[in-house]
Parts: C-alpha cells; structure tokens; sequence
C-alpha cells in the first residue's frame, strides 16, 4: 500500500489545491504526521528576491508540514505557464530524479505524503514527461479532482482513460469552484 497520493485535475483552477488541503487536514485530524508537496508551480509572485508559490505555501500551513519550502516545492517558476515551458524560459531543468529524491525525504518525516500536480495529467513537466509521468514515478495512486459544470463529464472520463493505462485510480472529486452566490447571479 503507498503512504502517499497523487492529486491531479481534468484542468487548471478545478480546485485540486483545496481538495488536497482538505485531505492534508483530515489525515493531521486523525493523528498522522502528513507530508505535502507541489513539485513544479508556476505563475508564482516574487516576495523580495524569492518566489512564493501560493498553492505549496497553503498546503504547508493547513498539513502543519515544516519540510523546507525547496523539499516541498522543488521547482517554482514566475510564468503562469506548463512547466516545461517555464522551466525553459527560466534557464532550468527539471529533474524527475530530483522530484524522485524530495518526495523520498518526506516520506521519511511523514506518514503520509500527498503530492498535487499542475494542471492536468498531460501537462508537460519536460520536453519527454508529462504530469502523469510523474505520477508513475513516484508509484502514487491517482484522486481526480473535476469542476461539477457542464462538459466535466467528458474531461473527468479523458483523464481516468489516460490515469488507468499506467496508475491506479482511486477516485473522483466532483468540486465546485464558484460560490453559490456567485452562481445565483448568472
């Protein structure tokens, strides 16, 4: 059985962050030490001379982990991009082994260690591996995480397709990212 988990999404802004947060806090919840990671995040905003990534900073506040931010988040980029194409503008690499070597030093701190990708599974993380690459290196089960709206039917049933060639799928979150109010007023 993994002591870790894969967290992916039919698309960017489904909410994958928020569930995998929620997860973090119901595992710390029942006694268990939980490791997060966010291996590669884009879009982040500088704070001083440093990059902050946002979704890795919320998901070390709301699991209580104190890996360091560079265990945690190997890989932050400022472009709002796919990761391959940050990283290429940014002058870097990104390592699959390197990915590989973080998530084994949480796994020894943590009794649980939930990992969420960017984007969707076919995201590329470099010019030959994509998100679900990933996945299948670090031998994580998958969660699905979908935006409940029209069409999530056909993107949620793509992505387990592809989940299921090379990983184990052991769910499906259905998340709604707008308020209620917000969606009254529509």
């Amino acid at each position: 059985m993994s002591k870790g988990l894969f967290v992916t999404g039919t698309d960017t802004g489904v909410g994958k962050t928020v569930v995998t947060g929620l997860l973090a806090r119901i595992l710390r919840k029942q006694g268990l030490r939980v490791g997060v990671m966010k291996p590669v995040e884009t879009g982040c905003p500088r704070e001083g001379d440093q990059l902050a990534p946002q979704d890795a900073l919320f998901l070390r506040r709301i699991s209580g982990c104190t890996a360091p931010p560079e265990v945690v988040t190997p890989y932050a980029f400022a472009e709002p991009l796919a990761p391959a194409i940050a990283a290429e503008l940014a002058g870097c690499s990104i390592e699959l082994s390197h990915i590989r070597s973080c998530y084994e030093q949480l796994l020894t701190q943590h009794d649980y260690v939930l990992v969420e990708g960017a984007g969707g599974l076919l995201v590329p993380l470099t010019a030959q591996h994509t998100m679900h690459d990933m996945a299948v290196a670090l031998g994580l089960p998958i969660l699905v995480v979908a935006c409940n709206k029209l069409g999530t039917i056909n993107h949620t049933a793509l992505t387990v397709t592809v989940a299921r060639e090379r990983s184990q799928v052991i769910g499906i979150v259905l998340n709604h990212t707008q308020a209620i109010d917000d969606m009254l007023m529509l």
